[in-house]
């Protein structure tokens, strides 16, 4: 580690191979905490290339556990985080609304590392009980239209790992990993990044694959669509500045979708949202996000249209039942 240190430092970079050897050796616990806690913060201080991303990528695919996901043709709704913004939980509120709109999805969840509360904390607290068998997943899918999978159960190489980004407590490049690494490997991904270089390296990373994606990025800074500005999208046809006259929207201030200061908190927000009784400016994000993944499956179809598909999901209860659903399942295994 003393080299690969002493290369970052001198602003080296890696090759994708030895990326994933590197990567590879840190989730098989070849390092001490202090090397791993000094390499995650040189990569705070200096950006990350495509090659070492898609070695770091790959490497974590390979290392996590396998489930047979052949008979679904799912969709991820996924943010890196680590936009320091504390929204409430968008992508996490949109995926229920997308399941509920009748498309199978795939939720990759993690503990919030550096925002308050991340979707695996508000999915224990609302009494989610994460599972990494088999058939519980097919389960998850068959009856609700989504399955919940929490990163640490089927990243298991990587438990060496989380106790030092807990402790940095800022945003690190396994960030920028979360949404590529999603153990389902879904078809399609609709994933909001912090930054517009990331958007444009997670681009090049995915048209080397064979999905259907949308990437999004706020230009003020989220990764998501929030409505607090204007925000770009890279897709498979190309990449595009979205205004919210456009869309027909007017900018909502960034207080009005704050996630809260506890868990407790998110969970009132979520709960309240699911229900149709959130604020317009947390259905508006909400469903504006629900829309770009709908979309992201049907891209024959305009931005209104699923935005309404989204907004009927929501209203007909639809959302709230695949939720119920989901829950329930998982509280009756055990």
């Amino acid at each position: 580690m003393k080299e690969i240190l002493a290369h970052l430092f001198d602003n080296k970079t890696f090759s994708k191979q030895e990326a994933y050897e590197i990567l590879t050796n840190i989730a098989l616990g070849k390092y001490n905490n202090s090397q791993m806690a000094a390499f995650m913060t040189a990569y705070c201080m200096r950006n990350i290339t495509v090659d070492e991303l898609g070695g770091f990528r790959d490497a974590m695919i390979d290392l996590c556990l396998k489930v047979d996901f052949t008979p679904y043709k799912l969709i991820d709704l996924c943010g890196t985080g680590g936009d320091g913004k504390n929204t409430f939980n968008i992508s996490t509120l949109a995926s229920f609304v997308v399941a509920g709109a009748g498309y199978q999805v795939a939720k990759h969840g993690n503990y919030g590392v550096s925002s308050g509360c991340g979707s695996s904390n508000v999915m224990e607290y609302l009494g989610y009980r994460f599972s990494n068998e088999e058939e519980e997943v097919h389960r998850s899918l068959n009856e609700a239209g989504i399955c919940f999978l929490h990163a640490p159960l089927f990243h298991p190489a990587m438990k060496n790992v989380a106790p030092i980004r807990k402790e940095l407590g800022v945003k690190t490049f396994f960030n920028m990993l979360g949404p590529l690494v999603n153990p389902a490997e879904p078809v399609y991904q609709s994933v909001g990044v912090f930054s517009l270089e990331l958007a444009r390296l997670y681009g090049y990373l995915y048209q080397k694959t064979n999905k259907q994606y949308t990437i999004l990025h706020a230009l003020d800074g989220y990764d998501e669509i929030s409505l607090t500005g204007d925000f770009k999208l890279i897709t498979n046809n190309g990449e595009y500045y979205m205004t919210l006259d456009e869309l027909g929207f007017t900018k909502i201030d960034p207080a009005e979708i704050h996630g809260g200061e506890t868990v407790e908190d998110a969970a009132r927000i979520f709960v309240r949202v699911l229900h149709g009784k959130g604020t317009d400016a947390q259905n508006q994000v909400m469903l504006s996000n629900a829309a770009v993944a709908i979309r992201t499956i049907c891209p024959e179809k305009s931005f209104a249209d699923c935005f309404y598909e989204a907004e009927e999901s929501l209203l007909s209860k639809k959302a709230l039942r695949s939720f119920q659903k989901l829950v329930k399942q998982t509280q009756a295994i055990y």
